[in-house]
């Protein structure tokens, strides 16, 4: 198992990203797909139609969103945190992933860069 850290500048204030993470519409508007989200602890989640999914476990307004995202049936929930804390660019972004399967490690790592956040990131720079 291993742990993805990576650190984001979005040109937006933390609310506004905030938003952009726990909204379903705007959550759609940026991974152009269907999206089922609540912003509620013990809630389940899908992104991309199924392709990621999980459980909601705690929300901090404009501040930290925690989650646990499921590997298949064998493995432990990954445990995905957000953390949003504003700058002079607007807002530096935290994203730490833990329980990350070795095997699918790199391939899943890209995929966070290039859809979630990357996308997260074309959306506040359009």
């Amino acid at each position: 198992m291993k742990t993805f850290k990576k650190y984001y500048q979005i040109p937006a204030p933390p609310e506004e990203v905030y938003w952009a993470l726990t909204k379903a519409q705007s959550i759609q508007l940026w991974t152009g797909a269907e999206v089922e989200f609540t912003e509620e602890p013990g809630t389940e989640f899908s992104f991309w139609d199924g392709d990621i999914v999980g459980k909601n476990l705690e929300f901090d307004y404009g501040k930290k969103i925690v989650q646990q995202w499921y590997f298949g049936e064998d493995s432990e929930p990954s445990i995905v945190t957000i953390k949003l804390h504003a700058d002079k660019k607007g807002t530096s972004l935290e994203f730490v992933q833990t329980n990350i399967p070795d095997a699918d490690f790199d391939e899943f790592t890209a995929g966070i860069n290039e859809y979630y956040l990357g996308g997260l990131l074309d959306f506040f720079e359009e």
